[in-house]
Protein backbone atom coordinates (compact mmCIF):
# COMPACT_ATOMS: atom_id res chain seq x y z
CA UNK A 1 0.00 0.00 0.00
CA UNK A 2 1.04 3.35 -0.68
CA UNK A 3 -0.25 6.58 0.40
CA UNK A 4 -0.70 9.69 -1.53
CA UNK A 5 -0.27 12.69 0.56
CA UNK A 6 -2.79 15.53 0.71
CA UNK A 7 -0.37 18.14 3.24
CA UNK A 8 -1.17 19.64 6.23
CA UNK A 9 -4.59 20.18 5.69
CA UNK A 10 -5.75 21.93 9.11
CA UNK A 11 -2.46 24.42 8.91
CA UNK A 12 -3.08 26.65 12.24
CA UNK A 13 -1.33 29.62 10.10
CA UNK A 14 -4.32 29.47 7.96
CA UNK A 15 -7.45 28.60 10.12
CA UNK A 16 -6.89 30.95 13.31
CA UNK A 17 -8.42 29.65 16.23
CA UNK A 18 -9.06 32.06 19.39
CA UNK A 19 -8.46 29.97 22.34
CA UNK A 20 -5.43 27.85 19.92
CA UNK A 21 -2.12 29.04 21.04
CA UNK A 22 -0.22 26.19 19.19
CA UNK A 23 -0.61 22.44 18.05
CA UNK A 24 -3.22 20.34 16.74
CA UNK A 25 -2.05 16.67 18.19
CA UNK A 26 -3.07 13.23 18.20
CA UNK A 27 -5.84 13.61 15.61
CA UNK A 28 -8.95 11.56 16.38
CA UNK A 29 -11.50 11.36 13.69
CA UNK A 30 -14.87 9.87 13.94
CA UNK A 31 -17.21 9.39 10.55
CA UNK A 32 -20.62 11.32 10.67
CA UNK A 33 -23.10 11.09 7.76
CA UNK A 34 -22.14 14.51 6.03
CA UNK A 35 -18.60 14.81 7.06
CA UNK A 36 -15.97 13.90 9.24
CA UNK A 37 -15.11 14.92 12.19
CA UNK A 38 -11.58 15.30 14.25
CA UNK A 39 -11.14 15.70 17.28
CA UNK A 40 -7.45 16.72 17.84
CA UNK A 41 -5.62 18.13 21.05
CA UNK A 42 -4.35 21.90 20.81
CA UNK A 43 -2.42 24.02 23.84
CA UNK A 44 -3.78 27.14 25.12
CA UNK A 45 -2.31 30.58 26.29
CA UNK A 46 -1.05 28.63 29.49
CA UNK A 47 0.06 25.68 27.63
CA UNK A 48 -2.29 23.34 28.77
CA UNK A 49 -3.25 20.28 26.36
CA UNK A 50 -7.20 20.85 25.68
CA UNK A 51 -9.25 19.06 23.03
CA UNK A 52 -11.66 20.66 20.44
CA UNK A 53 -12.65 19.80 17.04
CA UNK A 54 -12.69 20.39 13.22
CA UNK A 55 -15.17 19.12 11.00
CA UNK A 56 -13.94 18.38 7.37
CA UNK A 57 -15.89 17.56 3.70
CA UNK A 58 -16.61 13.65 3.58
CA UNK A 59 -15.45 13.79 0.04
CA UNK A 60 -12.85 16.03 0.33
CA UNK A 61 -10.90 16.51 3.29
CA UNK A 62 -8.87 18.70 2.39
CA UNK A 63 -11.98 21.24 2.83
CA UNK A 64 -12.87 22.47 6.29
CA UNK A 65 -16.09 23.07 6.98
CA UNK A 66 -16.11 24.10 10.27
CA UNK A 67 -13.21 24.80 13.54
CA UNK A 68 -14.68 24.74 16.89
CA UNK A 69 -13.75 27.89 18.86
CA UNK A 70 -13.42 26.53 22.39
CA UNK A 71 -11.99 23.21 23.93
CA UNK A 72 -14.47 21.01 24.78
CA UNK A 73 -13.98 20.82 28.21
CA UNK A 74 -11.60 22.42 31.11
CA UNK A 75 -8.84 19.90 32.75
CA UNK A 76 -9.65 19.13 36.14
CA UNK A 77 -9.37 20.65 39.39
CA UNK A 78 -5.92 20.68 41.20
CA UNK A 79 -5.03 17.31 41.97
CA UNK A 80 -7.60 15.72 39.86
CA UNK A 81 -5.64 12.77 37.27
CA UNK A 82 -6.03 15.20 34.30
CA UNK A 83 -5.47 18.76 36.21
CA UNK A 84 -2.21 18.95 33.61
CA UNK A 85 -4.06 18.46 29.91
CA UNK A 86 -6.13 16.13 28.34
CA UNK A 87 -4.79 14.35 24.98
CA UNK A 88 -7.37 12.91 22.68
CA UNK A 89 -7.24 9.31 21.21
CA UNK A 90 -10.20 7.20 20.53
CA UNK A 91 -13.72 8.72 19.39
CA UNK A 92 -16.29 5.86 19.34
CA UNK A 93 -19.74 6.26 18.59
CA UNK A 94 -22.73 3.56 20.19
CA UNK A 95 -26.31 4.52 19.35
CA UNK A 96 -26.22 8.12 20.41
CA UNK A 97 -23.68 8.41 22.80
CA UNK A 98 -19.86 9.36 21.46
CA UNK A 99 -17.04 8.13 23.41
CA UNK A 100 -14.19 10.21 23.71
CA UNK A 101 -11.11 8.32 25.47
CA UNK A 102 -8.07 9.97 26.49
CA UNK A 103 -4.96 10.34 27.52
CA UNK A 104 -4.88 12.66 30.61
CA UNK A 105 -2.05 14.04 32.26
CA UNK A 106 -0.39 15.61 35.73
CA UNK A 107 2.54 16.89 36.81
CA UNK A 108 5.42 14.97 38.79
CA UNK A 109 8.36 15.42 40.70
CA UNK A 110 10.85 12.98 40.12
CA UNK A 111 9.85 12.66 36.23
CA UNK A 112 7.99 15.66 34.54
CA UNK A 113 4.41 14.08 34.33
CA UNK A 114 2.36 11.02 35.44
CA UNK A 115 -0.11 9.53 32.57
CA UNK A 116 -3.53 7.97 32.59
CA UNK A 117 -6.51 7.39 30.63
CA UNK A 118 -10.04 9.35 30.63
CA UNK A 119 -13.26 9.04 29.01
CA UNK A 120 -15.77 11.93 28.42
CA UNK A 121 -19.06 11.45 26.94
CA UNK A 122 -21.52 13.57 24.50
CA UNK A 123 -25.41 12.72 23.96
CA UNK A 124 -25.87 16.17 21.51
CA UNK A 125 -23.61 14.34 18.59
CA UNK A 126 -20.34 15.27 19.67
CA UNK A 127 -20.49 19.14 20.16
CA UNK A 128 -20.05 18.93 24.43
CA UNK A 129 -18.52 16.33 26.27
CA UNK A 130 -18.78 15.62 29.95
CA UNK A 131 -16.38 13.17 31.95
CA UNK A 132 -18.05 9.89 32.70
CA UNK A 133 -16.08 10.19 36.08
CA UNK A 134 -13.96 12.17 37.79
CA UNK A 135 -10.92 9.89 38.05
CA UNK A 136 -9.32 7.47 35.39
CA UNK A 137 -10.65 4.19 34.11
CA UNK A 138 -7.08 2.86 33.62
CA UNK A 139 -4.19 3.95 35.30
CA UNK A 140 -1.08 2.44 36.83
CA UNK A 141 -1.33 -1.23 38.22
CA UNK A 142 0.59 -4.09 39.85
CA UNK A 143 1.67 -4.84 36.28
CA UNK A 144 1.86 -1.48 35.15
CA UNK A 145 3.62 0.66 37.81
CA UNK A 146 4.44 3.72 35.26
CA UNK A 147 1.90 4.93 33.46
CA UNK A 148 -0.63 4.16 30.58
CA UNK A 149 -2.19 6.28 27.57
CA UNK A 150 -2.78 6.96 24.16
CA UNK A 151 -5.99 4.70 23.91
CA UNK A 152 -7.75 2.71 20.88
CA UNK A 153 -11.00 1.43 21.25
CA UNK A 154 -13.00 -0.52 18.86
CA UNK A 155 -16.42 -1.62 19.74
CA UNK A 156 -17.43 -5.02 17.69
CA UNK A 157 -20.71 -6.83 18.91
CA UNK A 158 -20.79 -7.08 22.66
CA UNK A 159 -16.91 -6.88 22.73
CA UNK A 160 -14.91 -3.57 23.82
CA UNK A 161 -11.24 -3.96 22.53
CA UNK A 162 -8.77 -1.69 23.74
CA UNK A 163 -5.14 -0.99 22.07
CA UNK A 164 -2.86 1.15 24.75
CA UNK A 165 0.34 2.14 25.35
CA UNK A 166 2.26 0.98 29.03
CA UNK A 167 5.38 2.84 30.10
CA UNK A 168 8.12 0.24 31.08
CA UNK A 169 10.46 2.48 32.50
CA UNK A 170 11.99 5.59 32.97
CA UNK A 171 15.79 6.44 31.25
CA UNK A 172 17.97 9.39 31.86
CA UNK A 173 19.33 10.80 28.68
CA UNK A 174 21.60 13.64 29.07
CA UNK A 175 20.47 13.87 32.18
CA UNK A 176 16.60 14.21 31.80
CA UNK A 177 14.29 11.77 32.24
CA UNK A 178 12.79 10.02 29.02
CA UNK A 179 9.96 7.29 29.28
CA UNK A 180 10.13 4.18 27.00
CA UNK A 181 6.43 2.33 26.39
CA UNK A 182 5.03 0.03 24.16
CA UNK A 183 1.54 -1.05 22.79
CA UNK A 184 -0.92 -3.60 25.11
CA UNK A 185 -4.07 -4.84 24.74
CA UNK A 186 -7.26 -5.19 27.09
CA UNK A 187 -11.20 -5.91 26.59
CA UNK A 188 -14.12 -5.23 28.23
CA UNK A 189 -17.91 -5.99 28.01
CA UNK A 190 -19.27 -2.23 28.62
CA UNK A 191 -16.20 -0.45 27.50
CA UNK A 192 -15.21 1.29 30.75
CA UNK A 193 -14.19 -1.64 33.08
CA UNK A 194 -11.26 -3.27 31.70
CA UNK A 195 -9.86 -6.45 31.74
CA UNK A 196 -5.91 -6.61 31.38
CA UNK A 197 -3.93 -9.61 31.52
CA UNK A 198 -0.79 -7.34 30.66
CA UNK A 199 -0.49 -8.45 27.29
CA UNK A 200 1.69 -6.99 25.06
CA UNK A 201 0.85 -6.18 21.13
CA UNK A 202 3.92 -4.29 19.21
CA UNK A 203 7.31 -5.18 20.67
CA UNK A 204 9.98 -2.66 20.93
CA UNK A 205 12.82 -3.45 18.24
CA UNK A 206 15.67 -2.06 20.91
CA UNK A 207 15.33 -1.11 24.73
CA UNK A 208 15.33 2.22 24.23
CA UNK A 209 12.21 2.07 21.13
CA UNK A 210 9.09 3.86 22.44
CA UNK A 211 5.72 3.17 20.18
CA UNK A 212 2.84 4.17 21.30
CA UNK A 213 -1.01 5.78 19.70
CA UNK A 214 -1.93 2.66 18.35
CA UNK A 215 -4.78 3.40 15.29
CA UNK A 216 -6.81 -0.12 14.22
CA UNK A 217 -9.41 -1.17 11.46
CA UNK A 218 -10.57 -4.24 10.66
CA UNK A 219 -10.22 -5.20 6.96
CA UNK A 220 -9.71 -8.33 5.11
CA UNK A 221 -10.29 -10.71 8.10
CA UNK A 222 -7.68 -9.45 9.70
CA UNK A 223 -7.18 -6.40 12.40
CA UNK A 224 -4.51 -4.03 10.88
CA UNK A 225 -2.53 -1.63 12.89
CA UNK A 226 -0.36 1.63 12.45
CA UNK A 227 0.88 2.92 15.25
CA UNK A 228 3.85 5.35 16.05
CA UNK A 229 7.27 4.91 17.23
CA UNK A 230 10.50 6.88 18.05
CA UNK A 231 13.73 6.08 20.02
CA UNK A 232 14.89 7.64 23.05
CA UNK A 233 18.00 10.02 22.14
CA UNK A 234 17.29 12.14 19.79
CA UNK A 235 13.77 12.62 19.02
CA UNK A 236 12.37 16.05 18.51
CA UNK A 237 12.73 15.92 15.28
CA UNK A 238 16.20 14.67 15.23
CA UNK A 239 17.33 11.79 13.63
CA UNK A 240 15.00 9.60 16.85
CA UNK A 241 11.92 11.29 16.08
CA UNK A 242 8.44 9.52 16.03
CA UNK A 243 7.70 7.39 11.95
CA UNK A 244 4.76 5.06 11.59
CA UNK A 245 4.94 1.81 11.76
CA UNK A 246 2.58 -1.42 10.85
CA UNK A 247 1.06 -4.32 12.40
CA UNK A 248 -1.40 -7.11 11.40
CA UNK A 249 -3.20 -9.79 13.76
CA UNK A 250 -6.10 -12.23 13.27
CA UNK A 251 -9.44 -11.26 14.14
CA UNK A 252 -9.93 -13.84 16.62
CA UNK A 253 -6.74 -13.02 18.23
CA UNK A 254 -6.36 -9.33 18.85
CA UNK A 255 -3.20 -9.78 21.13
CA UNK A 256 -0.86 -11.49 18.68
CA UNK A 257 0.38 -9.09 16.19
CA UNK A 258 3.11 -9.49 13.46
CA UNK A 259 5.16 -6.38 13.23
CA UNK A 260 5.76 -5.33 9.47
CA UNK A 261 7.05 -1.62 9.90
CA UNK A 262 8.05 -1.42 5.39
CA UNK A 263 3.99 -1.97 4.98
CA UNK A 264 3.00 0.93 6.60
CA UNK A 265 2.67 2.74 3.00
CA UNK A 266 4.07 5.95 4.15
CA UNK A 267 7.85 7.64 4.48
CA UNK A 268 8.83 10.97 5.93
CA UNK A 269 9.69 14.27 3.06
CA UNK A 270 10.77 15.71 1.07
CA UNK A 271 7.54 17.77 2.45
CA UNK A 272 8.46 20.74 4.63
CA UNK A 273 5.56 19.61 6.75
CA UNK A 274 6.60 15.80 7.25
CA UNK A 275 10.24 15.67 6.77
CA UNK A 276 11.28 14.86 10.09
CA UNK A 277 8.60 13.31 12.00
CA UNK A 278 5.27 11.33 11.44
CA UNK A 279 3.48 10.68 14.58
CA UNK A 280 0.31 9.73 16.16
CA UNK A 281 -1.58 8.40 12.75
CA UNK A 282 -5.23 7.63 13.02
CA UNK A 283 -6.89 5.32 10.07
CA UNK A 284 -10.76 6.51 9.07
CA UNK A 285 -12.82 4.26 6.44
CA UNK A 286 -14.34 5.87 4.36
CA UNK A 287 -16.59 4.70 1.78
CA UNK A 288 -13.95 3.33 -0.95
CA UNK A 289 -11.04 5.08 0.44
CA UNK A 290 -8.72 4.90 3.60
CA UNK A 291 -7.83 8.14 4.73
CA UNK A 292 -4.67 8.82 7.76
CA UNK A 293 -4.37 11.22 9.59
CA UNK A 294 -1.09 11.96 11.66
CA UNK A 295 1.31 14.82 12.65
CA UNK A 296 4.33 15.71 10.97
CA UNK A 297 7.58 17.99 12.13
CA UNK A 298 7.64 19.09 15.76
CA UNK A 299 4.65 16.94 17.18
CA UNK A 300 1.65 18.51 15.55
CA UNK A 301 2.57 22.38 16.61
CA UNK A 302 1.25 23.96 13.32
CA UNK A 303 -1.48 21.53 12.51
CA UNK A 304 -2.44 17.94 11.43
CA UNK A 305 -1.45 16.12 8.04
CA UNK A 306 -4.13 13.70 6.23
CA UNK A 307 -2.99 10.74 3.30
CA UNK A 308 -5.46 9.07 1.48
CA UNK A 309 -5.23 5.19 -0.29
CA UNK A 310 -8.11 4.47 -2.48
CA UNK A 311 -9.25 1.13 -2.19
CA UNK A 312 -9.53 -1.72 -5.05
Amino acid sequence: MNWKKLGLIFDLKKNKVDWLKSHAMTPTPLLFEDKIRVYYTGRNENGKSMISFVDLDRNDPKKILYAHNKSLFNVGDIGMFDDGGTICTSAVKVDNIIYLYYTAYSMSVTVPYRNSIGVAISHDGGNTFNRMFDGPILDRSIDEPFFVISPWVIKKGNNWHLWYASCDRWIVVDGKPESVYHIKYAHSRDGINWERKNDSCIYPLNKEEANARPTVIEEGGKWKMWFTYRGSRDFRDGMDSYKIGYAEADIDTPNKWTRMDKKSGIITGPGEYDNLMQAYPSILKVDNKKILFYNGNSFGTNGFCCAIIENN
